[in-house]
């Protein structure tokens, strides 16, 4: 059983390993980092549901690790901390952070918490998969099953390489992609920096997804970074 994958971020061993028995018992896949460092570099290579970030630590902290999280990301991100001053709270959670938990903390109190916070980013989250397969973002559907993308329900023919890319950045709504990590999971290859493949497929794709491929609405581009589908 896989319940999602939690990262746990703190720089004492000892804090981290009673965090990780908990949540496996639970049924959570737990990865751990140190410090913001390795938490930025984990986040590159591993797709992960939620982050229990501490505050202070060596090499970057948590308030800096939680900003340049929140660059890209939306997953949600439970600050932990044993700081317990107001303004402390609000620093935490203006950086983008979701919850706050201070230490000494209760191991079922902040599992409860893991919890509510999964459940209301899933809530939210309208364009994750259904039990049937099918991603809805508007008045556009994806049937993972099937391979079939419909607007207004009007089926819209995508090459297979257009399907998972868009695939991709609709089961990661919110997320910006460039192009080197589109091709890495689409592709499964390495990439060369000088291929443009990637922006020829993004707007073959808007060509038949769009009203106006100018000016899109549902896969959107980010200067100088990447692409995301943010509705």
């Amino acid at each position: 059983m896989n319940n999602g994958t939690i990262l746990v971020v703190d720089d004492e061993k000892e804090i981290r390993e009673l965090i990780e028995i908990f949540l496996k018992n639970e049924g959570y896949t737990v990865v751990k980092a140190t410090n913001g460092v390795e938490t930025l570099e984990i986040l590159e290579n591993t797709i992960v549901d939620l982050i229990i970030l501490d505050i202070m630590m060596p090499k970057m902290d948590g308030i800096e690790a939680c900003l340049n999280i929140r660059k890209n990301r939306n997953m949600p991100i439970i600050m932990l901390s044993a700081k317990n001053q107001d303004m402390d709270k609000i620093l935490g959670l203006t950086s983008g952070a979701d919850d706050y938990v201070e230490k000494p903390f209760n191991p079922l109190e902040l599992l409860a918490r893991v919890k509510s916070q999964l459940r209301r980013y899933k809530k939210l989250n309208v364009g994750s998969e259904n039990k049937e397969g099918v991603i809805e973002i508007d008045n556009l559907t994806i049937d993972v099953n099937t391979h079939e993308v419909k607007l207004d329900n009007r089926e819209i023919n995508l090459t297979a390489r257009e399907f998972d890319i868009l695939l991709l950045l609709a089961r990661n709504r919110g997320i910006v992609f460039n192009t080197e990590k589109i091709y890495e999971k689409v592709w499964k290859d390495e990439f060369f920096e000088s291929d443009n493949t990637i922006m020829v497929h993004i707007r073959n794709i808007r060509e038949k997804i769009e009203e106006n491929p100018k000016k899109p609405v549902f896969i959107k581009t980010i200067w100088g970074v990447g692409y995301k589908i943010e509705k």
